[in-house]
């Protein structure tokens, strides 16, 4: 199968004045979609090329002579997941299913806003902070570079991007301001929700 850069899930400009449609310009426009060309390339020819892009990065995961093929395969899905990760009418409080096991699993929602940022803004280098579920409970991590919480037990539900070319044009090196504006503005609870409700079913 032909892997293709998925449609955004909303206008370029949506989320303005948070993230710039220029940023996505080049965000989603150019790096994504290398990641997308890219990873034709590399599994032209080879085992892996009629797989999902799921199938894709389990496959490819720890294999040394797969970096590549894992590295574009799993940018391709984390981005995918970050845009949906963001609302125009995001931010604000969770609800629901997803209130309940937050206040369960940190106490409050200030500790595990405050875990969330601190994940994000400590992340050295380029990586991802995620909110997951994982053995009955939701926990805070971070990935470095293409590392994904798809190749372990973990269920995504909520990611933030921290590569600095998700908010360098819009922040500069102003990582912290940057995660606090998604935390506040952007976040997409409802997707976050709906994530959790599937990794309950297991």
């Amino acid at each position: 199968m032909t892997h293709t850069l998925p449609k955004l899930p909303y206008a370029m400009n949506a989320l303005e004045p948070h993230i710039s449609e220029r940023t996505l310009e080049f965000h989603y426009g150019k790096h994504h979609q290398a990641y997308v060309d890219n990873l034709n390339k590399f599994v032209k020819d080879t085992d892996l090329e009629n797989k999902t892009l799921v199938e894709v990065i389990r496959a490819s995961a720890g294999k040394s002579d797969m970096v590549p093929i894992f590295n574009n395969a799993a940018q391709v899905w984390n981005h995918t997941f970050y845009w949906h990760s963001m609302s125009p009418d995001g931010g604000g409080m969770p609800s629901g299913k997803l209130l309940e096991m937050l206040l369960a699993s940190f106490g409050d929602l200030a500790k595990f806003e405050e875990q969330f940022k601190q994940a994000a803004i400590s992340q050295f280098g380029s990586g991802w902070a995620w909110l997951v579920y994982e053995d009955g409970a939701l926990k805070v991590t971070k990935t470095s570079n293409a590392e994904t919480p798809l190749t372990g037990k973990q269920k995504p539900l909520l990611t933030c991007d921290v590569w600095e070319h998700a908010y360098y044009l819009d922040y500069q090196n102003r990582r912290p301001d940057y995660v606090g504006t998604f935390f506040g503005h952007l976040a997409n609870w409802d997707f976050a929700a709906a994530n959790l409700e599937d990794a309950l079913k297991g």
